[in-house]
């Protein structure tokens, strides 16, 4: 505050010094020449200061049209200070903007450098500007498509949902139209109000060794599901003998069973899993999803062996998919929830409408999940508890069929726990899937409540809510 006062005061000083002379030399003529001198000869001055003011303002003014720090006028007295200020700041200003605009350059080479492309779109999707990365990647360019909506350019129908659906929480994983040996991973970044960040990473070098992977996997599985089955149907044919084997040769036959049975399950799960991401989604059922659950609380029934309390409620649902991918992916919900639920627990499948669909849970009054554990949860025999895992049996990629399997129904797995206290499993599918025959609705209403009442009159280990 000082120094502004400091710095006012060396124009607003010289020009009352100048005022105060004005006076001293008017009143001086006037004392020499009499009073009418004295003001004829302060107004002839006055009127030539005015003068100078008036010139010195058209130069500033002319200036201003067209500032240059070569063009800056030359002052005396004050407006010789007012000019030396205008030319500091003129010239703080311009390398300022050099600066900026340096700055702007190296970002622009940066981001051009990287190896993935980058697009900055506004909020109607229209492209402010991209690197060349991005231009060989989605064959647009900056040059003749800045300005123009991006979905306009990429006329892709999953891209053009992907960016107009708001949800970017996953990436988009597509082949461009214009390239189609090429595959894009596509995510957004909303870091403005107004503002995204598009970019695209080219993964056409990973997908082909995630399919080396998979068609290796698929392969060796079914190779060894011959062979597997003619043991375990050699070790059934031994059993057959009983007693005459021996106590102990028994034991060991039934441990090789039990062995034989678990690698059987193991290669039937990768075989699943290998078909759920190689093949087309086969989605033209219409599933009841009542009837579905009722049959894996059966399944459910089974592996408890009557230690849980089974509760089902679910309500008649309809939903357009595949019935056996479904199937296996609730099936594979219930049964981890029963691996990991000690003897005495409860263990329920319910059904909740949403806003914008479905979801398919399965609470639980488990051991719970540390939250450590929870983003590796789909991971391919990834297991929380691998002791337990193999005591019950399980073979480690089961939520990741469940995973693959809603990710083919554009739907998405939830998962919410807490250790000591239990689990939610909940599998969401959007309300596109959802579909209600009128025809059949009610037929098959009775039919599932008919099979409740039975199914809770039959099986003490299992209840309806």
């Amino acid at each position: 505050m000082a120094g502004l006062q400091q710095r006012s005061l060396r124009i607003v000083l010289p020009a009352l010094a100048g005022l105060a002379a004005l006076l001293v030399f008017s009143a001086l003529v006037g004392f020499a020449f009499g009073p009418v001198a004295g003001l004829a000869s302060g107004l002839v001055v006055l009127v030539a200061l005015y003068a100078v003011q008036i010139y010195f303002l058209g130069a500033l003014g002319d200036w201003l049209n067209h500032p240059s720090l070569s063009d800056i006028p030359d002052g005396i007295g004050v407006w010789s200070e007012i000019f030396a200020r205008v030319h500091r700041w003129h010239r703080a200003g311009e390398i300022g903007q050099r600066r900026l605009i340096d700055n702007e350059e190296r970002f622009r080479r940066t981001i051009s450098a990287l190896p993935d492309g980058i697009i900055l779109v506004d909020a109607a999707l229209q492209i402010e500007w991209c690197n060349p990365v991005a231009e060989r990647h989605l064959a647009i360019s900056l040059r003749a498509d800045q300005g123009l909506r991006l979905t306009n350019l990429v006329r892709d129908p999953r891209m053009v949902a992907y960016m107009t659906s708001g949800r970017f929480d996953t990436e988009l994983v597509l082949r461009p139209l214009g390239n189609p040996t090429m595959i894009l991973s596509l995510a957004v970044i909303e870091f403005e109000p107004a503002r995204s960040i598009v970019i695209t990473r080219d993964i056409t070098q990973s997908e082909r060794v995630d399919a080396m992977r998979r068609d290796f996997v698929a392969n060796v599985s079914h190779e060894l599901r011959t062979p597997l089955t003619v043991i375990k149907g050699f070790l059934e044919s031994f059993g057959d003998a009983g007693e005459e084997l021996g106590p102990v040769r028994l034991h060991h036959l039934r441990l090789m069973d039990e062995q034989a049975e678990r690698m059987h399950r193991l290669i039937e799960d990768l075989l699943m899993l290998s078909r759920l991401e190689s093949e087309s989604p086969d989605t033209e059922d219409t599933v009841d999803i009542a009837q579905l659950a009722a049959e894996v609380a059966d399944e459910a029934r089974s592996l408890s062996s009557g230690r849980h309390d089974i509760v089902v409620d679910v309500p008649p649902t309809w939903v357009r998919g595949s019935r056996d991918e479904l199937r296996s992916a609730f099936g594979n919900l219930v049964s981890n929830a029963i691996r990991y639920t000690p003897a005495g627990g409860r263990v329920q499948m319910r059904w909740q409408a949403t806003a914008d669909g479905g979801t398919f849970q399965v609470v639980d009054s488990g051991i719970g999940i540390a939250p450590e554990h929870m983003p590796r949860l789909t991971e391919r025999f990834y297991r929380v508890e691998k002791s337990r895992s193999r005591e019950t049996g399980g073979t480690g990629l089961g939520l990741a069929i469940v995973k693959h399997v809603l990710l083919r129904h554009d739907g998405r797995l939830e998962i919410q726990s807490e250790v000591g206290v239990g689990s939610t499993f909940s599998a969401w599918l959007p309300k596109s899937r959802l579909v209600m025959p009128a025809a059949n609705a009610g037929a098959d209403a009775d039919a599932v409540a008919e099979r409740a009442q039975a199914l809770s009159a039959s099986e003490p280990g299992v209840r309806t809510a």
